[in-house]
């Protein structure tokens, strides 16, 4: 997850990118999947770019 995370938010800036819909799974169970990112859409229309299951308000996506 870590990972996944961090190599998402240094392609952030690639024009035309999504990073908040981020997720992962395993080999063997690919239609199990885990979001990396908690993707709450927020009132200003950004999403949250926190980790999945984060403690404390969401924060937007300022990219």
């Amino acid at each position: 997850m870590r990972f996944a995370y961090t190599l998402a938010r240094s392609l952030a800036a690639v024009p035309g990118l999504e990073v908040a819909g981020t997720t992962v799974s395993a080999e063997d169970a690919q239609h199990v999947r885990r979001w990396v990112f908690c993707d709450l859409v927020m009132p200003d229309r950004r999403r949250c770019l926190r980790a999945a299951d984060h403690d404390g308000p969401c924060e937007p996506d300022t990219g």
